[in-house]
């Protein structure tokens, strides 16, 4: 496949960056998007000039650090895969592929295609914990009986990976569905009972004043998450908030 790649090229939050254009040819089908990026800094790196800063960790889906704005869409055209599950099938040869970082005034560019996401750290630091009875007098968590269907959702909501995702979809770069699926994980089980109503409070608290925009029910986030979380956290988060707030 021969490509033309155009990536957002930036030093720093502060300088203004723009879009590079990169022609490469040779690329497989069966690659990953990561792996066509690195056979791109291999070329830059023989001719001498300058890599591309892209994030990646695992390259499992797992911890969502590949996070790209692909041709408009945040992982790119797929669904339910992160940037390092999307293969270069999914694209034709000749195609033109425009390659941004995620934008949102809470998630400051680094460099190139590396945003600083550590505000969604703030907001778990905030409140994403249960407190652990270290006495001597602990109970074994299976033997806390919890209904099937309350497991069940609470597994769901703790499958988000914190990539951003939804943020860099969301018209108003709201931060509503991570915040939900983190508050909805705890909220759903008895162990996260305790902080139950300080958790949502702050939560929710660190989250607007680290700048995101508040959700206004356009449902693009479930629709970009690579793990699917669905907008019904975002109802019982607010429910959680609701509750709190009267407390």
């Amino acid at each position: 496949m021969k490509l033309t790649l155009k990536i957002w090229r930036q030093q720093n939050a502060q300088d203004k960056g723009k879009l590079v254009d990169y022609p490469i040819d040779g690329i497989e089908p069966d690659m990953s998007f990561l792996e066509m990026l690195d056979i791109l800094n291999d070329q830059l790196a023989t001719k001498g000039e300058d890599t591309v800063a892209f994030d990646h960790d695992c390259r499992e889906g797992i911890c969502g650090m590949c996070s790209l704005f692909i041709n408009g869409e945040a992982h790119g055209p797929d669904r339910l895969v992160t940037t390092c599950q999307l293969h270069m099938r999914m694209f034709k040869d000749g195609d033109t592929i425009y390659i941004e970082p995620f934008r949102a005034k809470a998630f400051p560019v680094i460099k190139d295609l590396v945003v600083d996401r550590s505000a969604f750290d703030r907001i778990q630091h905030a409140g994403g914990f249960v407190s652990v009875n270290t006495s001597g007098n602990t109970l074994d968590a299976n033997a806390i009986l919890i209904p099937k269907h309350d497991a069940d959702r609470a597994f769901d909501a703790a499958s988000c990976i914190g990539c951003g995702a939804c943020v860099a979809t969301c018209k108003n770069a709201s931060a509503m569905l991570f915040v939900a699926a983190k508050v909805s994980q705890y909220a759903l089980l008895p162990q996260g009972k305790v902080e139950a109503t300080d958790r949502v409070l702050n939560m929710v608290k660190q989250m607007d004043d680290e700048g995101f925009g508040n959700c206004t029910n356009t449902g693009a986030c479930e629709v970009e998450c690579p793990k699917g979380i669905s907008l019904e956290y975002i109802a019982q988060m607010n429910r959680e908030y609701l509750s709190a707030s009267i407390k």
